[in-house]
């Protein structure tokens, strides 16, 4: 087959979550396993970093990712779901995976796949996991996809583990409560392995503490210890943003760059920086200078798009994936601090989200253009807009993201604010139009 027979074959065969939802979520670790052990156990042949959590999990990553890049060592970077390609999914220093492994790989292992029936995503971590460890990695960093315990990359045993954020997401496979929530995502913590937490958030602690201590896993709240304040004033068109770190009341970094825009990187440094003392601790070299090139070069050396990403100026366009509430809660948060005539959001959602808590964060002073992704998954943008004005949100109906975008970007005035976000398939698809 070729690249795109391949994907096609991958998409038609194996339930893909991302696309059509819990009917593409296979629960448990046995199809995963089975896969592993036909493979010969490549999850056992690199070392990792484990990182979950509901938001600030692919932002935290990626920063890991690009700092050990920059020290030196050659990394893997596993995450979820992809924007434009497949294989962005799965790099090594920055560098995706070459499609011609993909091709080789599912001729090689399509028997298997036909016999086990695995989901898209079960197939996607053994597929990541066989390269990692046939291109000897240094080390790889492993982002969860949902939840945690139940998760597919939740069969490696890595040297430290990271949960960066509890919030709402995924109730129907996750539970109706933060403490549940957190349940799940606590079921990456193995034993005796290190566990660091990015946010400290009351309602959830004692669930990391009570699996931590049962498990023997030193546990530490890494906000408790560093505290990262943003430094100001930032020009809307930044490429980087910079911040203040102290770690317990000692200065760490008097200024530091984080080339990923978004407040909301504060939250996720902390977790970020106690990951890469800990691997010092255990032997990695990971000097300053590593560490500032790597967060300041964060995209150019990993190859991260939609976080807080401006895709053209005048007026301003940005487009962000953010797509629960609390991560919509951060945008809107972003949103308030630039200065614009008029505000113009480009929305899509898709069908399983809490879309009534998320719409009503979101300011009624915008126009808003309303879209659906191409996915099955996409709640029609005739209902989103439905729902919209029962919270006091008013604009048009567009269809298709690209005609939301087109439209949006015409209204606007050179001083006006275009965003685009409330799906990462929203994002996905600006970022393929425009990159």
């Amino acid at each position: 087959m070729t690249y795109a027979e391949t994907l096609a074959y991958l998409y038609e065969q194996l339930p893909m979550f991302q696309r059509v939802g819990t009917a593409g979520y296979k629960e448990g670790l046995g199809n995963t396993e089975v896969l592993a052990e036909a493979l010969g156990h490549p999850e056992r042949r690199f070392r990792s970093v484990h990182v979950a959590g509901t938001n600030g999990k692919g932002s935290s990553s990626h920063m890991l990712a690009a700092v050990l890049q920059a020290a030196g060592y050659k990394v893997g970077l596993y995450t979820s779901p992809h924007l434009r390609e497949f294989t962005e999914r799965i790099k090594i220093n920055g560098q995706e995976l070459p499609p011609d492994y993909l091709v080789a790989f599912v001729e090689q292992w399509r028997p298997l796949f036909e016999e086990v029936k695995p989901s898209f995503f079960e197939m996607c971590v053994a597929l990541a996991f066989q390269y990692f460890a046939e291109e000897k990695v240094d080390i790889a960093i492993v982002e969860v996809g949902l939840g945690g315990r139940l998760d597919s990359t939740n069969i490696i045993t890595p040297l430290v583990s990271l949960i960066t954020n509890i919030s709402f997401d995924h109730q129907a496979l996750l539970g109706n409560t933060l403490p549940l929530i957190a349940a799940e995502k606590a079921g990456i913590i193995k034993p005796g392995v290190p566990v660091f937490i990015s946010q400290t958030q009351a309602e959830v602690a004692a669930v990391f503490e009570e699996k931590a201590y049962r498990l023997g896993a030193p546990l530490t709240f890494a906000d408790q210890h560093y505290q990262a304040s943003k430094i100001a004033p930032q020009p809307v068109d930044a490429e980087t943003q910079r911040f203040r770190v102290k770690l317990d009341d000692a200065p760490v970094f008097d200024e530091i760059e984080v080339g990923l825009l978004g407040e909301y990187q504060r939250f996720n440094l902390p977790g970020v920086l106690a990951i890469l003392a800990d691997l010092q601790r255990q032997g990695f070299q990971i000097p300053e200078a590593a560490v500032r090139q790597g967060l300041r070069e964060v995209s150019r050396l990993t190859g991260l798009r939609g976080r807080w990403s401006i895709i053209g100026r005048h007026p301003l366009v940005v487009c962000d994936t953010g797509h629960n509430e609390a991560g919509l809660r951060l945008v809107t948060a972003q949103l308030a601090q630039l200065r614009y005539r008029q505000l113009h959001i480009v929305l899509g959602v898709v069908n399983d989200k809490d879309v009534t808590k998320m719409l009503a964060i979101l300011p009624p002073t915008a126009i808003y253009y309303f879209c659906q992704a191409s996915i099955p998954r996409a709640l029609p943008a005739a209902e989103l807009a439905e729902r919209a004005a029962s919270v006091g949100l008013h604009g048009a109906v567009y269809g298709p993201v690209q005609a939301a975008v087109q439209a949006a970007r015409a209204a606007a005035a050179p001083d006006d604010v275009v965003f685009i976000g409330g799906s990462t398939f929203v994002v996905a698809e600006v970022e393929e139009l425009y990159h």
